[in-house]
């Protein structure tokens, strides 16, 4: 996983424009590019021309990201940005700026403001004690309600009332939704790449 298909170069590639959305798509798993832990108020956020981590905000509130948070390569959301992806059940800090592979449980369908910003929802999928997490259910209501709550209230301190959880969803409508990312990546960023 951790190897690239191209020779060594003197300029460091973008991950995020050189890895694909999926590593293994027959197993579920995604290729993610590592934003954030758990247990934080600081955004940050991939600078998609350099592929740097940049601080976005300092949170507006004491609430703290409940999972580890990044985004998928290759994928451009309709707001603007990389797919986000949320990663439950992590027990180590992840590194930020690192990738792993995380196994596809789910979707959660998110309006922040006006703007579609979804987010998929996954475990690492080389975490053997998350091998029987299968579906976001197996996760229990209760963590439905704690990330609803999370994501609806998190801004709350700066925008009031605007954001909402549209609803959580299985495998196949987060696959679609990837697939949509991946075709308006496709569309709108890979001709404006430069070698």
């Amino acid at each position: 996983m951790a190897n690239l298909d191209q020779a060594p170069s003197r300029s460091m590639p973008n991950l995020l424009h050189v890895l694909p959305a999926f590593a293994e798509e027959s197993e579920l798993r995604l290729n993610t590019i590592v934003e954030l832990n758990s247990n934080t108020i600081n955004k940050y956020e991939l600078i998609t021309e350099t592929g740097h981590l940049k601080l976005d905000r300092v949170g507006y509130s004491s609430l703290a990201y409940p999972f580890a948070y990044g985004c998928i390569p290759r994928t451009w959301d309709e707001d603007g940005d990389p797919l986000d992806i949320e990663i439950v059940g992590v027990s180590e800090p992840l590194v930020p700026g690192s990738i792993v592979e995380a196994r596809i449980i789910g979707i959660m369908t998110f309006d922040d403001g006006g703007e579609v910003d979804d987010k998929v929802i996954a475990v690492l999928a080389d975490d053997k004690r998350m091998d029987h997490i299968k579906h976001f259910n197996d996760l229990g209501e209760q963590w439905q309600k704690e990330t609803k709550y999370y994501w609806e209230h998190y801004k709350d301190l700066k925008k009031p009332g605007t954001c909402s959880v549209n609803g959580f969803f299985g495998i196949e409508k987060a696959i679609e939704i990837i697939k949509s990312c991946e075709a308006r990546y496709l569309k709108e960023i890979d001709p404006r790449l430069v070698a």
